[in-house]
């Protein structure tokens, strides 16, 4: 097995001991093996993978959800995970078909750049190339990333509501709840 490939087995197999070992929301794996290992060169350790845990997500998208329809909106609402997986889709009663790209994108968005889509639009103007350019974003309220120490780990997107500042309230409802 070559370098690369062990570090790569090791990378999946820590992702998937962090989403199986957690039950609060985020899930931490290490590597923890020794630094050094007898004959081989001492490497950095990588800071341990953090992932959202499916029952936050589910959390999460359902307070989102619930926020919106108690506003009286139809939306959808997508968590994404920190790789684009996406973890949880709820697509809200009467809520129309454009609204599912539209959340997906912004969650896309959020968790890409680590900051609130709303924050990225004010800064994503002109007319030259720009960020808005990235395929599968989109600039407007509604995307918030849910972070771990400052670090994008996920990240929730509503589509539907008449305003993004509206979408983006509901996510932050479903940010909320994992706090």
């Amino acid at each position: 097995m070559t370098k690369m490939n062990r570090r790569m087995a090791i990378v999946g197999a820590a992702a998937g001991l962090a989403v199986v070992a957690g039950s609060a929301g985020v899930a931490l794996a290490a590597d923890d093996r020794p630094a050094t290992a007898p004959g081989q060169a001492r490497h950095a350790v990588s800071q341990p993978a953090q992932v959202i845990t499916i029952d936050s997500a589910i959390k999460a998208a359902q307070a989102t959800l619930d926020a919106a329809e108690k506003g009286g909106h139809k939306v959808t609402v997508v968590v994404m995970d920190r790789s684009g997986v996406v973890r949880v889709t709820l697509h809200g009663d009467g809520a129309g078909p454009q609204t599912d790209e539209s959340a997906k994108r912004k969650a896309f968005t959020a968790v890409s750049f680590g900051q609130p889509t709303s924050a990225l639009a004010a800064r994503a103007g002109g007319t030259n190339p720009s960020v808005r350019d990235i395929p599968g974003t989109l600039f407007l309220g509604g995307g918030v990333p849910i972070t771990v120490d400052g670090a994008p780990i996920a990240a929730i997107g509503v589509g539907g509501a008449p305003s993004g500042d509206l979408d983006e309230q509901y996510a932050q409802a479903g940010l909320a709840v994992l706090r």
